[in-house]
């Protein structure tokens, strides 16, 4: 049976990955002499790495797919404790990154290396905690959730259709940022028409 909500999750997760490789094509370009645009552009993703994933997906996959599982397998109940560590980590490492970045933007280069490297780790973290979810948790929720599970689960996901389309209340804020991200942000998340992607230059 395809349920509503496992589908919405991996649309999320493959919209995060977009991200995700698009901050590494940033870094392999570097700024090529558009410093303004380059960090903007940088800003711009990590603030969505930020905000969606914090807001939207994390609380309701701990809530209405981790919860229901936690007391139907006591070795699952382990690796469900670690994805919610993750969940704390990534949130407070996301936000490390911000702050490397604001000092590559306004210390140089001096700091660059600084943010590659955690930006390199947390990408790295954050491909295996998903991973993690989808090839364990996901495929145990199959066997172990009644039906009445999933209808609540995939109720609580069906106002998250695609994490570039939130919900009505959000719209025009995340359609802003969107539109921010792939103007200028290189594949496979942009398109690369702003001056930030470095062609021609």
């Amino acid at each position: 049976m395809v349920h509503p909500c496992i589908q919405t999750i991996h649309q999320e997760h493959a919209s995060i990955s977009s991200i995700l490789s698009s901050i590494i094509a940033m870094l392999q370009r570097g700024p090529r002499g558009d410093e303004e645009n380059f960090f903007e552009t940088l800003r711009a993703m990590l603030f969505y790495l930020d905000e969606f994933p914090a807001r939207q997906h994390h609380p309701k996959e701990t809530e209405f797919l981790f919860r229901p599982l936690r007391g139907k397998s006591e070795a699952l109940a382990e690796v469900i404790d670690d994805l919610e560590l993750q969940h704390v980590r990534e949130e407070n490492a996301i936000r490390d990154l911000q702050q490397r970045l604001l000092a590559w933007e306004y210390f140089g280069e001096a700091r660059r290396h600084d943010f590659e490297d955690e930006a390199r780790k947390y990408i790295h973290f954050y491909h295996e905690h998903m991973r993690l979810e989808e090839t364990v948790v996901i495929p145990e929720a199959r066997k172990l959730l009644s039906d009445a599970e999933w209808k609540v689960l995939d109720d609580a996901f069906a106002s998250n259709s695609h994490p570039l389309a939130p919900t009505v209340q959000d719209e025009p804020a995340f359609r802003k940022l969107f539109t921010r991200i792939v103007m200028t942000a290189p594949d496979p998340i942009g398109l690369g028409h702003g001056r930030g992607a470095g062609h021609g230059q």
